[in-house]
């Protein structure tokens, strides 16, 4: 059989990846041979915790937890210096946050990219625990409301959640933490400006003073791009308020969070390999395209210590969004407007019953109230009526009841054990004439394709539904020796349908009877660290049932199935005192479990089997650092049939930075090194290729004074 060029450089560059997984795996075997016979077993064992905060709302060493948690920290944010958040994620092994125009984008964690308006609502995005959206309202775009590039760290769980977690959380957490406030007496500081190709220009501001009975920290910044595709581009601010006050019962933690942005949107570029074609790349076939988005966050932690070792955490918050876009992607491309206003709780209480066991509960609650309308400006043409297509109101109101517990069993051996039961309400008010009729009660145009005369659009008539779940996780958690440990477990997931599954009905649909969507998961991990290296390397297994899908007539219901899974393997490893060496990897399948969407068995669409990431880090001198990277993304299918692919693509980045005298310094980050044509996603529809086209060579320079 032979090979085409695109096939062979594909197939190589995979026999790369893989090579560097065998070779790192017999590099960590002679690491440890070695250190084994040249050091005592305490300088063997762990030398650096990594804390994280997203298994159980408390601050923890992530060793401790029997889950798969990736954090990345501060002074990585702030050397990737991302300009897209799918620059900071994608160095997460089974994370692929694909890009597409501007600052929008798609999720996939030990899955493929999930489209569709309620997919999102299969991860949980949170900002300091809190969700950025309300249950049953996500935005498949939401992560660009968190100040990801300012923060403090971003943890990533793979998987199903916890307990603290529930709705939304099937297949993982990404959870964006803020600055921290400095010690008492302390003082923090970051001013920067940077400036990029087509008339990119960013500043950011950072200022954090500590104090005996508290303190405050102040994140703000600023970006602007003229866009590299024709009438493209976006303008964006984010801001991050936080407050400390320190009291003799209560300790109280206020954050108000806020985030504009106005974006130019360019569409899919047509026809198969155009990513390649010079002379198409900035073509902009919807020069008309934009989305506002405007979102405001705010709450107040609570936490007190008690006797016995008990701890009580309670969390009001507040959250505002509104945006509205051009749907470029859909016939005669409407504009949809949609917002919320959401007042929430979250509780939880620890206890120490003993020095081996730890239990936690509590209580989450939310009010809701969310608007969606879609309006279409361009004349009617066949089932497309001009006018409003939707406009309703959904009040909802959310609750759940968690617990769950650490018990040591002895010094090896832990277990790990929690339980949530979540109510989700929907009360719907149409606020339109019920039917598929045009806005003004008039039928569409009847043809031989539609002898009905029903519109595209249905709106269900007033309604009120209620959804009941429970999710669990059970972990075991073995100490094998004073350096690495083993984990198992096993967990069940789910998602309640979002509010625009359940009422923004197409075709002849007048209501749905939906259900929840539920994932089953069992988890193998091994991981080790050494003073100089670490890894990890993950096993899983996950079968999601009674996905919302819809079928040919435009009927959403529940019927899909999906199995995923796969290998991940990390490792840091600290090769001499001034070079240092990161690789991140996955091996996935994921596929169909029955014939309603496509053939059994058949891979999903944008879900590549291999990606992976690596970086080699030299500190030159004690001012000089210098980054090398590389991402891989595998050939993945485009369609259900699996009939057209995208053969993948690797990425080289390099990123150096400077400190000069007086705590200033200069970072210059060059992006595709190598100036390779390629899509940042690609996919089969209405019978042709269709690209986000990747950018080509660009050269970010960053100046900026820190203290």
């Amino acid at each position: 059989m032979s090979l085409t060029g695109e096939e062979n450089m594909g197939a190589k560059t995979s026999l790369r990846v893989l090579n560097c997984l065998l070779i790192s795996g017999s590099l960590i075997a002679a690491a440890h041979a070695d250190e084994s016979q040249e050091k005592p077993k305490k300088e063997q064992a762990l030398k650096l915790e990594t804390l994280s905060v997203t298994a159980n709302r408390i601050e923890r060493e992530a060793l401790q937890e029997s889950l798969s948690i990736s954090v990345i920290g501060q002074d990585e944010i702030r050397s990737i210096g991302s300009t897209h958040i799918n620059e900071i994620l994608n160095r997460v092994p089974g994370v692929w946050i694909s890009r597409g125009n501007g600052q929008e984008h798609l999720t996939a964690i030990r899955s493929g990219v999930l489209t569709g308006a309620g997919s999102c609502g299969a991860f949980y995005f949170a900002e300091d625990g809190i969700p950025l959206r309300s249950p049953g309202f996500c935005n498949v775009n939401e992560l660009f409301d968190a100040n990801s590039e300012q923060a403090q760290s971003i943890e990533v769980l793979r998987g199903p959640g916890t307990a603290v977690h529930g709705s939304n959380a099937l297949n993982g957490v990404i959870n964006v933490i803020s600055p921290a406030i400095p010690d008492a007496g302390e003082k923090t500081g970051n001013v920067a400006v940077e400036a990029g190709p087509h008339d990119y220009g960013r500043i950011k501001l950072q200022y954090g003073e500590g104090q005996k009975d508290g303190g405050m920290m102040l994140s703000f910044h600023g970006e602007s791009d003229n866009g590299y595709k024709d009438d493209s581009g976006f303008d964006q601010q984010k801001m991050t308020l936080r407050h400390l006050h320190k009291g003799e019962t209560w300790n109280i933690t206020s954050q108000l969070a806020a985030s504009n942005l106005n974006q130019e949107t360019a569409g899919y570029l047509n026809g198969k390999d155009a990513y390649k074609d010079d002379d198409l790349k900035k073509l902009n076939g919807n020069p008309e395209a934009f989305r506002n988005s405007l979102s405001v966050r705010y709450f107040s932690r609570f936490e007190r210590e008690g006797n016995n070792d008990s701890r009580l955490v309670l969390t009001p918050y507040l959250r505002y969004t509104e945006m509205e876009f051009l749907q470029h992607f859909l016939p005669n491309t409407p504009l949809e407007e949609n917002g919320e206003r959401s007042a929430g709780l979250q509780t939880i209480f620890f206890h120490q019953p003993s020095e081996d066991l730890t239990l936690h509960n509590g209580f989450d609650a939310e009010l809701t109230k969310a608007y969606l309308k879609e309006t279409q400006s361009a004349p009617s043409s066949g089932v497309f009526p001009t006018g409003k297509h939707y406009d309703y109101e959904v009040d909802s109101i959310y609750a759940a009841w968690f617990i769950g517990s650490d018990w040591q069993i002895n010094e090896s051996n832990q277990l790990s054990m929690g339980i949530r039961y979540d109510i989700q309400l929907y009360d719907y008010d149409n606020l339109m004439v019920d039917g598929n009729f045009a806005e003004d009660g008039t039928p569409c145009p009847v043809t031989a394709s539609n002898p009905t005369g029903a519109c595209r659009f249905s709106r269900p008539s007033d309604d009120v539904n209620q959804f009941r779940n429970a999710s669990y996780r059970i972990g075991y958690l073995l100490n094998m020796t004073d350096y690495s440990d083993l984990f198992v477990n096993a967990a069940h997931g789910f998602r309640a349908p979002q509010a625009s599954e359940m009422y923004r009905l197409q075709a002849t649909q007048q209501s749905t009877d939906l259900n929840k969507e539920s994932l089953d998961s069992i988890e193998l991990g091994l991981r080790t660290k050494w003073s100089r290296l670490s890894w990890q390397l993950n096993a899983y297994f996950m079968e999601k049932d009674e996905l919302i899908i819809q079928d040919n007539n435009r009927n959403n219901f529940n019927g899909g199935a999906t199995r995923s899974r796969g290998v991940e393997f990390s490792m840091d490893w600290a090769l001499t005192n001034t070079v240092s060496w990161a690789l991140q990897s996955a091996y996935a399948k994921h596929t169909f479990n029955n014939d309603v969407l496509a053939n059994k068995y058949n891979d999903l669409t944008s879900a590549p089997r291999k990606t992976a990431s690596t970086q080699l880090n030299w500190k030159m001198t004690d001012s000089s650092r210098l980054t090398l990277e590389a991402a891989y993304t595998g050939e993945y299918f485009l369609d259900d049939a699996n009939d057209h692919t995208y053969p993948g693509h690797t990425l080289v980045n390099l990123r150096w930075q400077q400190d000069y005298k007086n705590n200033a310094y200069s970072i210059i980050r060059v992006n595709n090194l190598g100036d390779v044509d390629y899509a940042e996603r690609a996919r089969y529809s209405f019978g042709n290729y269709q690209y986000f086209v990747g950018e080509p060579r660009a050269v970010f320079i960053e100046l900026g004074l820190r203290y």
